[in-house]
């Protein structure tokens, strides 16, 4: 019997779905996307309004270079004020401007925003005097409330000394990074939104895919391993169209359905060949083994005067014959039943068929000790009485021939909702756990676990599966050391 291969539980693996794993990328690559032209489109804002600020300073320095240039006694070695070189129109509000002299000293200040210039502190100044003439402005923290400046120190006229003119970076850090915010809300809105249309998108795109996993799992559901199988499941068209990725899937798994349906075909047919030639083979064989029966039985009552020997021999052909007989009869039950042959549908009182089954079974069995539970009311459903008494016989039987003398077999009959429950309980040696999922199969004998009176063909039990599946219920064995139990669950059980 081929049995499905145990498949890991569902999450064991901590694997993102498909549609996860698509939306996630998507959602990631936007995310990526976003930050990278946010990076670009700050830096290059950062460098327009640091280059527009260079023109600014150099026009201011002009300025001021300007200013210097217009003193009386251009070789005079005086440091003019700063309100000479820093309050002159066009200058900003926060613009630096200072002078160093050939000595060292340095004169400098802060235009205010009514255009009065404010001294600079002696750490501020430091930071000035330590500078030296540069062709390009360099940005320099000034600290306090000042911050950092764009700084150009230029050469005058006068030998050794140095303009030095700054204007404040704070307008554009201020600018930098409100468009940083910008940029990151704007990224942010967009990845959410991103994700959620994605989601939505890919949920629609992937919905041909459902519609194939759906097919793939209506098939797993069908009972494909026995009689006649109607594998009509298929992708439809408009999910199987090669073109797509999910075309091509849906397209496999139509070709693998139409393979498993022709082996199912191929299968089916040569069962069915099977069960025709053992029904066939059984009811020929039923007239020999009865002829056999009949002169054997004649030849020993028939008063004639044989030795020992061969009187023996006539018993054994005898009891052999009733024995191949009862093996004929089980196939060609298990023929019929394999053909799907509808039971006949009676009310069944299965209460007084167990107590009449038990009863057989103490007269067969008087070593072992019988124990019957039913309950006070009877337990009636609709099936056939006969193949139902052969089930519970069966099982009986099976307890009795597989168990030592003394053994205790109990029959037990309930109702659980709208199921009738049989089952048959011993206390015998168990059934070994290798054999338990294949006990229900024909020619399958456990004779080397537990202890038998007579032989058998294996077939009592191939038989109880049957009558019950044909009655659309289910059999289960559990079995340990001193406690074997076979449960039948019929339908349609109630109490009167």
């Amino acid at each position: 019997m081929i049995r499905p291969r145990e498949v890991r539980a569902p999450g064991t693996g901590r694997k993102l779905s498909l549609r996860n794993r698509l939306v996630l990328g998507s959602a990631a690559l936007i995310a990526l996307a976003a930050v990278l032209i946010g990076v670009v489109s700050v830096l290059a804002l950062q460098g327009f309004l640091i280059d527009r600020l260079d023109v600014q300073l150099t026009s201011a320095s002009t300025r001021s270079q300007g200013a210097l240039d217009g003193r009386p006694g251009g070789n005079n070695q005086t440091a003019p004020p700063a309100g000479d070189f820093l309050a002159l129109p066009g200058q900003r509000e926060g613009t630096i401007a200072g002078l160093v002299t050939s000595d060292g000293t340095i004169t400098a200040g802060v235009l205010g925003n009514r255009g009065s210039s404010a001294p600079l502190t002696e750490a501020q100044l430091a930071v000035l005097s330590t500078l030296t003439e540069a062709s390009d402005p360099v940005t320099v923290n000034l600290g306090g409330t000042l911050g950092d400046y764009r700084i150009i120190v230029s050469s005058t006229p006068i030998a050794g000394e140095s303009l030095i003119v700054a204007l404040p970076l704070a307008d554009v850090r201020d600018t930098v990074l409100q468009l940083t915010f910008l940029v990151a809300g704007i990224g942010l809105l967009a990845v959410g939104s991103a994700a959620i249309a994605g989601a939505i998108a890919v949920r629609f795109a992937l919905r041909p895919l459902e519609r194939v996993a759906g097919t793939a799992t209506r098939v797993t559901e069908l009972q494909l391993d026995r009689g006649a199988v109607a594998l009509a499941e298929r992708v439809s068209l408009d999910d199987a169209d090669p073109r797509t990725e999910v075309g091509q899937v849906g397209a496999a798994l139509n070709r693998l359905l139409e393979h498993v349906a022709f082996a199912l075909s191929s299968r089916e047919a040569s069962e069915n060949k099977v069960r025709t030639f053992v029904a066939d083979a059984s009811h020929e064989l039923r007239t020999p083994l009865a002829s056999i029966r009949g002169y054997a039985e004649l030849t020993r009552r028939g008063g004639h005067e044989i030795p020992d020997d061969v009187a023996h021999a006539i018993g054994r052909i005898e009891a052999e014959s009733v024995r191949m007989t009862g093996l004929v009869e089980s196939l060609m039950l298990l023929a019929r039943l394999d053909k799907a042959a509808a039971v006949e549908h009676e009310s069944v009182d299965l209460s007084r068929l167990i107590i009449d089954a038990v009863g057989d079974a103490h007269a067969a069995g008087p070593d072992h000790v019988w124990e019957l539970e039913i309950p006070d009311d009877a337990v009636v459903i609709s099936g056939d009485r006969l193949r139902l008494h052969q089930v519970v016989a069966n099982l009986l039987a099976n307890a009795r021939m597989h168990t030592p003398a003394g053994t205790t077999v109990t029959a037990s009959l309930m109702w659980e909702g709208e199921l009738a429950i049989i089952e048959i309980r011993d206390t015998g040696p168990g059934i070994p756990p290798e054999l338990q999922p294949t006990v229900f199969e024909r020619f399958v004998r456990g004779d080397s676990s537990r202890s038998r009176a007579a032989g058998s063909a294996g077939l009592g039990l191939a038989i109880v599966a049957a009558v019950v599946a044909a009655h659309g219920g289910e059999t289960k064995v559990s079995s340990t050391p001193g406690n074997t139990v076979f449960r039948i669950e019929l339908p349609g059980g109630v109490v009167l």
